[in-house]
């Protein structure tokens, strides 16, 4: 009985170290065909600004092409969920964002889990969001908004690009901390979000640096203030909610992860990849022009903060009442 034992155990590390040589040899030879980037929001959105110049650069370290495929709908969990049925083969990654650790407690029930169906790479990059309003909005400053809102509570709406997006919650948040009365109306992404808050259809927006930044400098968007403890330096003289008197604190970012199951060796080689191409100087440029700070951190280091951020959002999805019905 010892020896045969003995023998199971020796056939169990025979096999174990297969697998290990195995999944090296795949890493090494990683990848002999085109990748696959899923984005879960429509073309135009602030998670295309970043995921297309890398996709564009990366192809000279990895020797493959990588392919951008939109599917955006439902805030973002539509195109998750999607991710989340691929193979796990390093042919398939997600493109997600901020969006989705405040969708882990929104949505009443998801197809997927961001912990259980998907590996960390590494955070891609973050960004400060700004209060922007449409010219015709007579509010100059975030105390003269709230002021106007108090006057006739939930006649300003803000638009967001769709249900449990940062756009979204930090108007919810917002609300909570000063009183305000805001309407939230959602749309499909970003992209169909812009030239709605750009022709006065909604009135105002929690919107991404990336995508109000260049409408502000243009005069087609006003800003009141960023979201971020320090002044953005691509609005510098724009303040900040907190020297505006409205303690708040975030920052919309975005990041990549793996399909559940897929070989750790590819992991890490991608993520060796992609913190590479975010040295660039092509690429730091289009950061800095959306006035993004760039990630990079290890998958480890990254896994940990995304659930700080599903933990943090939770208690303002609790606090604000907000569900969504799936």
């Amino acid at each position: 009985m010892v020896e045969k034992n003995r023998k199971l155990l020796a056939l169990g590390a025979i096999a174990a170290a297969g697998v290990l040589i195995a999944g090296t040899v795949s890493a090494q030879n990683w990848p002999t065909r085109a990748v696959r980037i899923i984005n879960p929001f429509p073309a135009g959105g602030g998670t295309d600004a970043f995921a297309r110049p890398l996709a564009a650069v990366m192809p000279k370290d990895l020797g493959q092409q990588i392919l951008i495929e939109n599917l955006g709908g439902a805030g973002g969990t539509l195109g998750a969920g999607t991710a989340s049925r691929a193979n796990p083969d390093g042919y398939t990654w997600f493109m997600g964002a901020v969006h989705h650790t405040i969708a882990e407690t929104l949505y009443r029930k998801l197809s997927y889990s961001l912990t259980r169906d998907f590996v960390p790479v590494t955070l891609v990059a973050s960004v400060p969001s700004a209060v922007v309003v449409h010219p015709s909005v007579p509010a100059k400053t975030i105390k003269e908004l709230i002021a106007l809102d108090k006057r006739s509570p939930g006649a300003i709406n803000y638009g967001s690009a769709g249900y449990g997006t940062t756009h979204h919650m930090n108007g919810e948040l917002f609300n909570l901390i000063t009183g305000t009365k805001l309407t939230h109306v959602p749309y499909k992404g970003a992209g169909p979000l812009t030239p709605a808050l750009m022709s006065g259809e909604v009135a105002m927006a929690f919107d991404g640096m990336g995508t109000a930044g260049p409408n502000v400098k243009s005069g087609r968007l006003r800003a009141l203030a960023v979201t971020t403890a320090t002044r953005s330096e691509l609005l510098p003289e724009v303040p900040t909610l907190q020297e505006s008197g409205v303690n708040i604190n975030v920052t919309t970012w975005y990041a990549l992860w793996g399909i559940k199951g897929t070989p750790q060796p590819i992991v890490d080689r991608m993520h060796q990849s992609i913190t590479k191409a975010m040295q660039l100087p092509e690429i730091k440029k289009v950061w800095a022009s959306l006035g993004a700070t760039a990630g990079g951190q290890p998958p480890a280091e990254f896994g940990k903060f995304v659930q700080q951020e599903i933990d943090t959002w939770g208690k303002v999805v609790k606090a604000s009442g907000a569900k969504v019905e799936n």
